[in-house]
């Protein structure tokens, strides 16, 4: 009976040649095949061919009837055996096509997650080597031609932790049905960027592979998103912390140009990015945990490459490292800078950007609220000449309370900053061919806190369904009210617009005020903040304060000793 139809799906036959056979052909229980049974128009609707396999996606008519989830599609290799450590390697939509055996594949389920790393103290290990999946979100009926816009979102967790099933997007594209989303899935913790000194030498293994994984799933993108009826030159990334970050570095990766036409970067993690050399002490450590300390480099990593991943696991967790953890290094071959030097200079993709982060929020951390600890924690390269500099900027006068200070004087570093690491303070921002920048403060606290201060990833739990982050893969979801639901819709509509237009404006709900553009001559940023009323907006334009403008500045000015 399903066979008629897989004939027509392998022989690549026109949808309209497809639909007509399932009109004529009633569809029963798929019991042996484990795919997810559909009326006919359904199966039709939620079926993509991509020229090497075709995948049936999930549409939930009760709850998001405009959207459809494609889950868990491969964009490259396994990083397994052999390529574990190493740089990401294309698909081969060969061995797909064999795969498949010329029946479509089912993608209605979330895929295994990247291995985990810990998480609040809580050891890692929960997940597979075999990840590098995308999901893709979109229409119902959306379909090759329709160009739509695309939106590809990078999850954050500290380049060690993170699961996409954690940030779903059906309701965005429900909201927004004119959207293509597609979010990632990429190599985290020692699995995406273990380094060596001689990993300058490919044969022993490739830096940054965490990195060139998200750059394989931009590239699969502009091959095949058109099958989904996205447009493949109108690709929007987005990312939050660790994913802020990747955003940042794509934008003077010369390897992810024209992979991208705009910019969302919420809270840049402006972590410290290591030399090789200075990763050595981690390498060694990790490797004698794993039980490969002996032999050359080269006998470590053939021992590295056939351990256990439990063994792994462990070795990551437990690695010491006096200075850095696994994050990306400024390793001479993709990423030959450090961002903040390079966006002063001018030396990045520049394109359409929405840019903030949250008003207290903070990523370094001190037991006593040490101001140089926390610093030095954060950029271990800081000489105590710096750090005495950092804190002249923070006189305890200038504060409510040491929790301010100690917020202000680490957060402002550590992720503020990125605002202003782009604009403003630079001799190009005024450049003729420099595009438009909108930028805000976030200014909602996580109710599930219990806490006046807007943490890191406040606006995540808003704008994901009310979700928190666990340690090996997990995410619980509270429920939300009528008010938070409104504002997270307020939200989404000019993420969405942005993504649409370049322009955060143009579809923003008619309650929304007007989001100004951030320039020279308008120190501007949108405060992004919930009402109580769902009809009513909150949300207002405030002036860039002048004490935080020149501490940016100063922050930026030590970009080489802050590594970033």
């Amino acid at each position: 009976m399903l066979s008629a139809i897989f004939a027509l799906l392998n022989l690549g036959a026109s949808f309209n040649n497809l639909n007509d056979a399932l009109k004529q052909t009633p569809i029963g229980p798929m019991v042996d095949s484990g795919y997810v049974a559909y009326p006919s128009s359904q199966l039709y609707q939620n079926a993509v061919d991509l020229g090497y396999v075709t995948y049936f996606g999930d549409n939930q008519p009760e709850m998001y009837p405009n959207t459809v989830a494609h889950l868990g599609i491969p964009y490259a290799e396994r990083p397994v055996g052999d390529l574990r450590f190493r740089a990401t390697v294309p698909l081969n939509t060969t061995r797909v096509t064999e795969e498949a055996g010329g029946s479509p594949v089912d993608a209605t389920s979330y895929p295994d997650f990247c291995i985990q790393g810990q998480f609040a103290g809580q050891p890692g290990g929960a997940g597979s080597e075999d990840c590098l999946n995308v999901n893709v979100y979109s229409p119902y009926g959306a379909k090759e031609g329709d160009n739509l816009p695309v939106l590809f979102y990078i999850h954050g967790g500290a380049w060690i932790f993170g699961n996409p099933r954690g940030f779903p997007f059906e309701h965005w594209v429900n909201q927004s049905p004119n959207v293509i989303i597609v979010s990632v899935y990429y190599r985290l913790g020692s699995l995406g960027f273990l380094a060596a000194p001689e990993f300058t030498d490919p044969a022993y293994g490739d830096f940054n592979a965490g990195l060139r994984d998200q750059i394989q799933a931009l590239k699969w993108v502009k091959s095949y998103i058109s099958k989904f009826g996205g447009d493949p030159t109108n690709v929007t990334i987005s990312g939050h912390s660790a994913g802020g970050a990747s955003v940042e570095l794509h934008m003077i990766v010369d390897e992810s140009k024209g992979l991208f036409s705009r910019v969302i970067a919420q809270s840049v993690g402006r972590s410290a990015l290591p030399t090789p050399k200075q990763q050595q002490p981690l390498f060694e450590s990790y490797a004698s945990l794993a039980g490969c300390e002996n032999g050359s480099v080269a006998d470590q990593m053939k021992c590295l490459r056939g351990a256990n991943i439990s063994a792994l696991a462990f070795a990551q967790d437990n690695a010491l490292h006096r200075d850095f953890g696994y994050v990306p290094i400024v390793d001479g071959l993709l990423i030959t800078g450090h961002p903040t030097t390079k966006f002063q200079c001018g030396e990045f993709t520049h394109v359409p950007l929405i840019v903030g982060s949250a008003s207290n929020e903070t990523l370094s951390l001190s037991p006593k609220l040490d101001i140089s600890t926390g610093l030095k924690a954060f950029f271990p390269s800081l000489t105590d000449t710096d750090i005495q500099q950092f804190l002249g900027l923070y006189p305890i006068d200038d504060f409510d309370s040491k929790i301010q200070q100690f917020q202000v004087a680490t957060g402002e570093p550590d992720v503020i900053c990125a605002v202003s690491l782009s604009l403003t303070l630079l001799p190009w921002a005024t450049h003729p061919h420099y595009s438009n920048t909108w930028t805000y403060r976030y200014n909602t606290p996580d109710p599930t806190l219990n806490t006046k201060y807007v943490t890191h990833a406040a606006e995540n739990w808003m704008m994901f369904n009310g979700t928190t982050t666990g340690p090996n893969g997990t995410s619980t979801f509270d429920p939300q009210t009528d008010a938070q639901k409104a504002f997270a819709s307020e939200l989404i509509a000019y993420w969405l617009s942005f993504v649409r237009t370049g322009d955060p404006n143009t579809y923003k709900l008619d309650k929304s005020p007007v989001w100004e553009k951030y320039s020279e001559s308008n120190l501007v940023r949108m405060v992004l903040t919930q009402q109580n009323s769902a009809t009513e907006s909150g949300n207002e334009m405030e002036i860039l304060p002048l004490a935080e403008f020149v501490r940016c500045a100063f922050a930026i000015s030590k970009a080489e000793a802050c590594q970033h």
